[in-house]
């Protein structure tokens, strides 16, 4: 479904000017954290300080924060809640909204497309047993928007992307144009075809289901979602007709360790990333989630965060034992081409660590290799 004139030329004149305001080695926070307890909020409100202060980047504006609520809320790793595992931690999620809250922010809006639902993003944090009102008491002015869908939006917001690999657009829900600052809080995670999941990766899941989800409308966007994103992965069929397909013929590659890499990059360049957050306290190795056979629950007990997607996915597949420079045939890209990569020759900014300023703790002093985990860990 087309945005209005004025909508699509508000999201044209951002997008292009992307390239122009990222700075390509924008520096990243980097710090141990030993727990989700009162250490917590200290921590982030120190490396927020490292990256310039929330204020000049949050105060008097609306900011979206998307999380990473990846799968059914009931899924599992073993008995691990999911925030100790797959999803991003709750306690994360209200230590920055508060942050954001006392830096001035606006209004705050909390948005996930969680997996095959238009319900509301409460009843599906409910679910998993969190409390919403945590959140809503964190700050002032916080909403919800489960953004799989039209949600509260009169229409979806076409998205432009400049220099397209797969997608010359995107129709997405009204939330990711309808904010100043677009935040992300991802989990420090492996992933089974795009080989890592960090700020970049959580993006995947803007895209709404009811348009790109594999049981979308042929015509038109379907009035709820049904079924994942299969068609990102395998490009089995194109998305709803009111929204721009792809740009090579149908199915012209079915590799999803070359077609999801790419798609996430677009999705980033239509849709900037201005703070990433990326919660590694606890997290699971050898994939995105407990339907991954062999992961199990690793606690690194380190946080990062950044203004730059790329160099914050950097900074982050080294302290996780990962050379960021690699490439497609090397880990943890050995099926799949790596997001980096794209991303840095797109300009979006740096995978060198040699010219990222790390503020805060050395890689080093918290590196914590997820292909031998320690026995406990």
């Amino acid at each position: 479904m087309p945005s209005t004139r004025r909508e699509f030329l508000a999201a044209a004149a951002f997008a292009a000017a992307w390239p122009a305001k990222a700075a390509p080695a924008d520096p990243v926070a980097l710090a141990a954290c030993p727990s989700y307890g009162a250490e917590l909020l200290p921590t982030l409100e120190r490396m927020f300080d490292q990256l310039g202060g929330l204020g000049r980047l949050v105060k008097g504006k609306t900011v979206a924060i998307k999380l990473n609520l990846t799968g059914s809320p009931d899924y599992r790793l073993g008995h691990t809640p999911a925030g100790l595992a797959h999803w991003t931690h709750p306690a994360v999620t209200g230590a920055v909204v508060h942050l954001m809250g006392k830096a001035g922010a606006r209004r705050i809006r909390l948005v996930e497309s969680p997996w095959n639902t238009a319900d509301p993003l409460e009843e599906y944090m409910l679910d998993a047993g969190w409390e919403p009102r945590d959140f809503l008491s964190a700050a002032p002015a916080v909403e919800f928007e489960n953004t799989n869908w039209l949600g509260r939006g009169r229409r979806y917001a076409r998205m432009p992307v400049p220099s397209p690999l797969i997608y010359p657009a995107f129709d997405l829900n009204h939330s990711y144009l309808d904010c100043d600052v677009f935040a992300t809080v991802a989990k420090l995670k492996e992933h089974a075809t795009a080989g890592v999941t960090l700020s970049m990766k959580n993006s995947f899941g803007i895209a709404p289901c009811t348009i790109y989800g594999d049981g979308c409308g042929q015509d038109e966007p379907s009035p709820v979602p049904h079924g994942g994103r299969g068609m990102f992965h395998s490009g089995n069929r194109q998305p709803s007709r009111s929204a721009p397909g792809e740009l090579a013929a149908p199915g012209a590659s079915h590799d999803g360790g070359y077609r999801v890499p790419r798609i996430v990059t677009d999705l980033v360049a239509a849709r900037p990333i201005h703070l990433a957050v990326i919660d590694g306290i606890a997290t699971m190795t050898r994939g995105e989630g407990p339907w991954i056979p062999g992961g199990r629950v690793v606690r690194p007990h380190v946080l990062l965060a950044g203004t730059n997607p790329v160099t914050t996915d950097a900074v982050a597949m080294a302290a996780m034992g990962f050379d960021p420079l690699a490439g497609r045939g090397r880990p943890p890209f050995e099926k799949c081409d790596s997001t980096l990569q794209l991303a840095e020759d797109r300009g979006l900014g740096t995978r060198d660590l040699a010219r990222i300023e790390v503020r805060g703790a050395r890689v080093s002093a918290v590196r914590f290799d997820f292909r031998r985990p320690p026995a406990r860990g």
